[in-house]
């Protein structure tokens, strides 16, 4: 219900134009933070449920622990120097690093399977250890996204699709649940992100702008909820439920961002106006 999909307002705040404004950037650690913080909330999650007792937990939440620890501790500062400098600064990978680096990826994967947690775990966790040396993920981004985003995402979104049945809220019960979801789920995000943002005295404009971004749930939310259906935490009506929730709450962040947008800029010329008067 708290998540945030950041690649998907790292787009809407491009196509707005403010990525690079003081909201933007507000918006974007926000949700980078957000996300990191789900995912790990998302391991813990999915230990439990894989794991017949606390014990079990405990020994695959402290094996991940340890699995995070060689990433982040060895593999991450020295990841480039073992791919190659030269390679790395190369403006366009070659296909043996690419080769080298999805490898990476599946054996970070398949190691977070063997662990007990989900695969995803360990592909997120290998995707944050990438050099950050010329840009090399950026590169990365431009040559994978074009097989990711035309072949593979398209499947995943099918596969959610599949699994949501909307003809299973058939009568007006159901659908007031539903209801009552998205707007619980509105009010959390959008109105936790405004009360934190006025509690540092940002001002209520921007607060209502931060919280209506923040409010955006797309791929990430869907990711969860679809771990959850695996794992049969949710059922499949409570399932498509909350993927009409995804639905919703991001849908409707672009309008309310130009909303609140507008009503600045009316209260600026207003402002100027009176100004001008006097």
């Amino acid at each position: 219900m708290s998540i945030t999909a950041f690649p998907v307002l790292v787009r809407i705040l491009q196509d707005h134009g403010i990525f690079a404004t003081s909201l933007g950037r507000t918006a974007a650690a926000c949700a980078a933070v957000g996300d990191v913080t789900a995912w790990g909330l998302l391991a813990f999650v999915v230990a439990v449920a894989k794991s017949s007792d606390f014990g079990s937990a405990a020994i695959c939440l402290s094996l991940v622990l340890v699995f995070a620890a060689i990433m982040f501790g060895l593999v991450r500062p020295n990841l480039a120097r073992w791919l190659g400098r030269a390679a790395v600064d190369n403006p366009i990978p070659s296909r043996g690093l690419l080769a080298t680096v999805i490898a990476l990826v599946l054996a970070s994967a398949l190691c977070t399977q063997l662990l007990g947690i989900h695969a995803l775990f360990g592909s997120f966790v290998a995707g944050m250890v990438m050099p950050r040396r010329g840009d090399f993920r950026g590169k990365l981004a431009v040559r994978i996204e074009s097989i990711s985003s035309v072949f593979l995402l398209p499947i995943f979104f099918a596969s959610s699709g599949l699994r949501t049945e909307v003809g299973l809220l058939t009568g007006g019960i159901d659908w007031l649940i539903c209801g009552a979801i998205i707007v619980v789920a509105t009010i959390g995000k959008l109105g936790g992100s405004v009360l934190a943002a006025r509690l540092v005295q940002v001002p209520w404009r921007e607060s209502l702008q931060l919280g209506a971004l923040m409010n955006t749930r797309g791929l990430m939310e869907l990711i969860a909820l679809n771990l959850g259906y695996e794992l049969h935490i949710l059922s499949q009506r409570l399932f498509s439920m909350l993927v009409l929730m995804a639905l919703a709450t991001t849908i409707m962040t672009g309008p309310l961002l130009i909303l609140f947008g507008q009503r600045r800029r009316i209260a600026a010329l207003s402002s100027a106006g009176a100004g001008s008067l006097e």
